[in-house]
């Protein structure tokens, strides 16, 4: 179901589409792990186009993610929920708290892709339920009930992270199907058999990342890569990725702190590997 217009209300709040649609940089954005609107709210105000919301590995439950998505939302920053499976009503539960986007982990096969879109989208395209009274309050202007459910298929991002060596093997079948194909760079290293060791990629991992940009770009989609600070961040912008998360929270927190009490007592930054 669309809308067919291309300056919808959706379309126009959801920050990070307009930034793919307009091509001019890449989309940078912040991991959220920790539970707290506060947090929310500080990762928002960073400068980044979007925050993650983690679901899977982050301390975030539903509640918890029920109050982050509209703290990001307000200050005009899409909040994306990587859901913790890939269950429907997970799908459901992060598109209804007004998710400008989902992003599903560790998919296997062409038909997990296919299964994900079905839930993702309403009819015709796909079997999602309508009723939320939430997910509207998290799109500027707000839309009505019935925009929201005339605009939200062709507005709202799905996203798949590509980490496992069945998903990079049938990769150029599953990039046309979602909007934004994802890179999980440490578990999809662990599933080749060439594991991120003390921040070390092997050329084999550096070849399938490499692979997975080039189906997306290949079916007009976007690229997305989780990175372990700006540094790395900048170098895989300069190779042409779309959607690139910079840091999370909770290794920045720490990282951030250590190397302050590192400064105070004299013995300057720390040296440390590349991690999450």
């Amino acid at each position: 179901m669309s809308s067919g217009n291309p300056t919808s209300k959706m379309l126009a709040a959801n920050s990070l589409k307009q930034i793919f649609t307009q091509e001019s940089r890449p989309a940078m954005g912040v991991w959220q792990m920790l539970p707290g609107a506060n947090i929310s709210r500080i990762l928002a105000r960073s400068g980044a186009d979007w925050v993650m919301v983690d679901c899977e590995h982050g301390n975030i439950d539903d509640a918890a993610m029920h109050e982050a998505v509209p703290a990001i939302a307000a200050l005009g920053v899409s909040p994306i929920v990587r859901i913790p499976d890939l269950q429907p009503s997970m799908v459901k539960r992060a598109l209804d708290s007004g998710a400008h986007g989902i992003l599903a982990p560790l998919i296997r096969t062409v038909e997990d892709v296919k299964n994900l879109v079905t839930a993702a989208k309403f009819p015709p395209e796909g079997k999602r339920g309508f009723g939320s009274p939430i997910a509207m309050q998290n799109f500027n202007p707000m839309p009505t009930f019935t925009e929201y459910l005339q605009q939200a298929n062709e507005s709202l991002l799905t996203m798949v992270q590509i980490e496992t060596q069945e998903a990079l093997d049938c990769v150029e079948e599953i990039a046309p199907l979602v909007d934004v194909i994802f890179i999980g760079p440490f578990d999809l290293g662990n599933n080749i058999g060439h594991p991120i060791i003390e921040g070390k990629m092997d050329p084999e991992l550096d070849e399938a990342i490499d692979r997975i940009l080039k189906a997306a770009v290949t079916a007009g989609k976007k690229c997305g890569i989780f990175c372990t600070g700006g540094e790395q961040a900048k170098q895989y912008a300069d190779k042409g990725f779309h959607m690139i998360s910079v840091a999370t929270d909770y290794t920045l927190l720490g990282a951030a702190m250590a190397d302050s009490l590192s400064i105070a007592r004299g013995q300057g930054k720390q040296d440390k590997p590349a991690s999450y």
